[in-house]
């Protein structure tokens, strides 16, 4: 993780941005809000879990004490039937930033879901969107023609792409001919082409831990919590509302694979608890690991009082 704040493309006109990044459980949305509250701000949530309707306490959704009065963007925008996509986020994101500037506040962008902030910072490609027919016509290709034959088609229109993509991979597959048949171009082509970078000055903090060991502690502590407040009855609450199956990212998410597994008798309740901080420890260190390569970056402490008063020191504020 670099502290190196030099490079940062900061130009005077744009409005700031403040970023506060860092794995599950390391204090984030607290930090989030007391800025708001001491710089008028509104927080934008950078999470692919909190975006769902009904999924509260598996995803640390903060309550309306919480808020204290702070307006959350991004939250409980999408049904857990639904998926969001990386380009939707980054679209939604962008129109919340410009419309809380426009009021003279300042965004506070809070969250772990690198991915997004990925695509936010740094720009994602500019791959037009799947068509269904398209879609059903390359299904039927492979169908007739065999997957190995698509791909051999696929090395003749895309070789680039080709090359990438192993032979037995169908879905990569189909949505690289998918591309090339819907537009006349390779995907490699639109893979190289990025939307603009979005006219904002990004400062970004991370907050983490001091070591491994109390953000271990932390997450134990915080999904036991969950388990208390009622995660398993959450979870049979959205089975029974919605139309929810493993496919979906909703489901996918952290601690609702584990307890949808304890419900359908796959885990006992001492395996679903002990599996649920496994995985939620797995997702911490895939940010972390994220957040090590990561450019532009102030480094924050979980806990360290102070925090508030660096962010805003940095700030000039």
């Amino acid at each position: 993780m670099s502290n190196d704040n030099s490079h940062a493309k900061h130009h005077k006109q744009y409005p700031t941005v403040i970023c506060i990044m860092g794995p599950t459980a390391s204090g984030k949305t607290a930090l989030a809000i007391e800025t708001a509250k001491a710089l008028n701000g509104e927080v934008v949530s950078v999470d692919s879990a909190l975006i769902y309707r009904d999924m509260n306490i598996g995803t640390a959704k903060p309550d309306v004490e919480e808020m204290a009065g702070i307006r959350h963007w991004l939250m409980d925008i999408c049904s857990p039937e639904e998926s969001y996509s990386v380009a939707d986020f980054r679209k939604d994101a962008i129109a919340a930033i410009e419309d809380i500037v426009a009021r003279g506040k300042t965004p506070i962008l809070a969250g772990g879901t690198m991915m997004y902030f990925n695509a936010l910072v740094n720009g994602i490609s500019e791959v037009p969107p799947s068509e269904k027919s398209m879609r059903q016509h390359v299904k039927s290709l492979i169908e007739d023609k065999g997957l190995a034959s698509v791909h051999q088609m696929l090395c003749e229109v895309d070789a680039a792409s080709a090359a990438k993509i192993h032979p037995n991979d169908m879905q990569r597959t189909s949505r690289a001919m998918e591309v090339f048949l819907s537009t006349g171009k390779p995907l490699s082509f639109w893979q190289n082409k990025k939307h603009a970078e979005p006219p904002f000055n990004f400062t970004q903090f991370c907050i983490m831990p001091e070591d491994r060991e109390t953000l271990h502690k932390r997450i134990a502590k915080r999904f036991e919590q969950m388990l208390d407040t009622g995660l398993v009855d959450e979870v049979r609450y959205l089975l029974k509302k919605y139309e929810l199956h493993l496919d979906l990212p909703s489901l996918r998410s952290v601690g609702y694979r584990q307890v949808y597994a304890y419900l359908t008798n796959e885990y006992s309740y001492e395996e679903m608890r002990e599996r649920g901080v496994i995985a939620t420890r797995q997702l911490a260190k895939r940010q972390i690991t994220w957040l090590r390569a990561w450019s532009d970056v102030i480094a924050l402490r979980t806990g360290d009082e102070s925090n508030l008063r660096q962010v805003l020191q940095k700030l000039g504020a």
